[in-house]
């Protein structure tokens, strides 16, 4: 085996490892396939030239080729729950809303949550109001300005 085939082979065990450090994220496993390649291409006599080139072509062409595919399945798509469903929806302020106490309950769809003011401003029970985001068991409320048309 000549000198420039055992480098890249040397090279291709390093992003191993850099890949073995940081597991699932796939990031060096590309890198390390375009190292083998280029050592073969060493090993049969390729210059170094065609060494560097080919494994940038190979390194660029799975990374471009697979990392769309491999991304997905790495991250499978986020199933919606019932609760991002509550995300926009209108309800009552059942006990007055304030942060500054910590207080406030609101009625959605025949169920009573927690809430906080968005924007930080007390809101009176009985208020109509649109929830903006859900953290863990408490919605973050605004309150909706009812228009009056003429």
């Amino acid at each position: 085996m000549n000198a420039a085939a055992i480098i890249w082979l040397i090279i291709m065990v390093g992003f191993l490892v850099v890949e073995a450090a940081c597991p699932i994220h796939l990031v060096s496993v590309w890198f390390s396939v375009g190292a083998l390649v280029a050592a073969l291409v060493g090993q049969f006599g390729g210059s170094i030239g065609w060494q560097i080139a080919t494994f940038f072509v190979v390194s660029a062409s799975l990374l471009a080729v697979l990392w769309r595919y491999v991304k997905a399945f790495l991250n499978p798509k986020v199933t919606k729950t019932n609760v991002d469903s509550v995300i926009g929806t209108e309800g009552y302020v059942t006990a007055a809303v304030d942060n500054l106490n910590a207080t406030g309950q609101v009625k959605l769809g025949g169920m009573h949550w927690t809430a906080r003011s968005s924007d930080g401003k007390p809101i009176a029970e009985g208020t109509l109001i649109r929830v903006d985001r859900v953290e863990g068991v408490k919605v973050f409320v605004t309150e909706v300005k009812e228009e009056i048309s003429v």
